[in-house]
């Protein structure tokens, strides 16, 4: 068994997508548009077969998001090495992204950094 796909609501649909595809090389499907309800969503793939799919609708809550809430908190991407890992957090924090964390090795052994990306989703970029 294997997880076939991730899905997040985000209120910019187009700004989530270029984020994904610039940083993390997904490449995104043709758009989805369910004219009946406004529904608006784009499958993003990656190197390795997983998907995300980001997805919009006008009437979806936007709750403000803690850090410490219950429920899904990141989304992790393996880069391949620790030089790859310091690298695309230098890029996200000089593109004015949040580093919360790292890069460092943690207890449990990732190398790893935590930023605060696209709608202040949090997301995890490990070896």
């Amino acid at each position: 068994m294997k997880i076939e796909h991730v899905a997040m609501y985000v209120n910019d649909l187009e700004r989530a997508k270029m984020f994904f595809e610039k940083y993390f090389g997904a490449v995104s499907g043709d758009g989805y548009h369910n004219k009946k309800t406004d529904f608006r969503s784009y499958f993003l793939s990656f190197d390795d077969g997983s998907r995300l799919e980001i997805m919009n609708r006008p009437d979806m809550d936007d709750s403000e998001k803690s850090q410490n809430r219950t429920g899904f908190i990141h989304i992790a991407f393996s880069v391949g090495s620790k030089e790859k890992v310091d690298e695309l957090t230098a890029r996200l924090k000089k593109d004015g992204y949040d580093v919360i964390s790292g890069p460092r090795t943690t207890g449990d052994g990732y190398y790893e950094s935590c930023i605060v990306g696209i709608e202040q989703n949090q997301i995890e970029i490990t070896v």
